[in-house]
């Protein structure tokens, strides 16, 4: 059975346009990686009082993805990314696992 993930990340202040811009021309080897990992119905959300992001993808029962990390276009996709939201020291946006609390099907 799918499973759903939700997550929050921290977009820089001033920096939802340019966010939304990045995502509109997203690499389209990066798309396609998303989907070959078993990706699905991936959405991010802006909080603009917080600049709060909020994902929410779903995942195959086959997913890989913990083999996203290690793939070329995701470290250039994160580096592409660093300059607008907080990020680790290898890039990797900075993202607090979210628990879901109310479904209603």
């Amino acid at each position: 059975m799918p499973k759903q993930i939700a997550f929050r990340m921290n977009l820089f202040p001033g920096q939802a346009a340019e966010y939304r811009k990045r995502h509109d021309e997203v690499f389209p080897d990066l798309a396609q990686a998303l989907k070959d990992a078993g990706v699905s119905d991936y959405s991010i959300w802006h909080d603009a009082e917080s600049n709060h992001l909020f994902g929410i993808l779903t995942l195959s029962d086959d997913n890989t993805l913990d083999k996203l990390p290690e793939l070329e276009v995701t470290k250039r996709w994160w580096a592409f990314m660093r300059d607008i939201m907080a990020t680790d020291a290898d890039n990797v946006p900075v993202q607090i696992p979210l628990k879901r609390v109310f479904y209603l099907k």
